[in-house]
């Protein structure tokens, strides 16, 4: 059995992780941001299906993640993560020399596949398994990476795609995973049955018990907070620019409050990493959501006050990201973290999956100042889920976390 000492170096393994999660992201969730017109402009094929590649990429997500989290609590992660950049690589290189959109949606099978084994969820549980609950900094400072996915990769792939052709640039982005992102993971983590985290004292740590024996009420209720925080974000990284128009904003102005979004996210994990260890994490999942409600609550009520309303709300769905890692950890422990998290993302990648379309639908037949106050609605019910799971956890004997 190894010993603690054993453990990967962890200014190893997150920066290298982080440098994946950056372009994971970047090549599959934000791919379309920036290829899907130029696509549509040299095929012909239709906006709406280019578009539902994602969508039916997370799908396929969202259907292998409890698989993925079963996977990595008997095994580890090095395996899962391997299979994410080969899903990637291979997605990829059929996207860029496709034929026809059928040939293009199998690509985003395969593109979904690799989400599913490689994205946050089985790299927050990668960790886990390596550090035991002593992972939430390490969780944390991981999110910070994943923060500058697309401010790196929205501007690669526009580059890529203006000098060679977006099938050039998918095709990049294939060798890249192949090249980069598949070694990394081969050298940087350990051998699946090298993981440290079965140790019980890296299990629990003396100043963090998780939950004894939590019920299905917990769960449901962790499921749906972060489902609906999962819904929230979709929609509005989609439409955020059409709801600001909706207020009468020019496109360039509401441009200009968007890239407000990104800096808020990453500073708010900045901050949690520095005091996180001070509070429980279910209080961080509580700043997220009172955040996320107060923000779209000022937007929807006076558009004069956005950049603070949207500073808020990107706060929130920064701090969002790091809640979801880390509250089921203290929850459930390291032990079963990984399956709890393949379960606990099914919700949160079909809300990823059906929200960018149901937000067209509601914008279209409601307007987009209707379509957000139901966002901020939802966020308000949100605050009182999440204050559920505060009680649950309070009934439950567990310390601070």
């Amino acid at each position: 059995m190894p010993t603690l000492t054993s453990a990967p170096n962890r200014y190893a393994v997150i920066p290298a992780l982080g440098i994946t999660q950056i372009l994971a992201w970047g090549s599959s969730y934000y791919l379309l941001a920036v290829l899907a017109v130029p696509i549509a402009d040299d095929t012909g094929w239709s906006l709406s299906w280019i578009v539902g590649g994602l969508s039916i990429g997370l799908l396929m997500s969202g259907a292998v993640s409890p698989r993925v989290g079963r996977l990595i609590e008997r095994r580890g992660g090095r395996t899962a993560l391997i299979l994410s950049a080969v899903f990637l690589s291979l997605g990829l290189a059929i996207t860029g020399i496709a034929p026809n959109l059928i040939v293009y949606i199998f690509a985003w099978v395969l593109i979904g596949l690799g989400m599913g084994f490689g994205l946050y969820d089985p790299a927050f549980s990668t960790l886990a398994r390596l550090y035991g609950t002593e992972a939430r900094s390490a969780i944390t400072a991981l999110t910070l990476f994943g923060g500058f996915a697309s401010t790196v990769c929205w501007p690669l792939s526009a580059y890529l795609t203006a000098q060679f052709g977006w099938r050039e640039a998918c095709l990049i982005y294939a060798a890249i995973h192949a090249g980069i992102t598949l070694p990394i993971y081969i050298l940087a983590l350990p051998n699946d049955d090298d993981d440290a985290a079965q140790r019980p004292s890296a299990l629990t740590p003396k100043d963090h018990r998780p939950t004894s024996k939590p019920d299905s009420l917990m769960f449901a209720f962790l499921a749906l907070v972060f489902a609906v925080g999962s819904l929230i974000s979709a929609a509005l990284s989609v439409h955020l620019l059409t709801i600001l128009q909706g207020h009468g904003l020019s496109l360039a102005v509401a441009v200009g409050l968007g890239t407000l979004v990104g800096p808020s996210q990453v500073g708010a994990r900045f901050i949690e990493m520095l005091i996180g260890h001070r509070h429980h994490s279910v209080w961080t999942k509580i700043a997220s959501t009172l955040l996320v409600a107060a923000g779209l609550g000022m937007l929807w009520s006076d558009v004069s006050i956005a950049s603070v309303a949207l500073i808020a709300y990107g706060a929130g769905i920064g701090l969002d990201s790091i809640a979801r890692g880390t509250v089921p950890l203290s929850i459930y422990g390291a032990q079963r973290y990984p399956s709890v998290m393949g379960k606990l993302a099914v919700g949160n990648l079909l809300a990823q999956a059906i929200m960018p379309v149901a937000g067209a639908y509601l914008i279209g037949a409601l307007g987009a100042q209707t379509t957000l106050g139901f966002l901020a609605a939802a966020a308000t019910l949100n605050v009182a889920a999440t204050g559920v799971v505060y009680a649950l956890i309070k009934r439950a004997p567990i310390k601070s976390a």
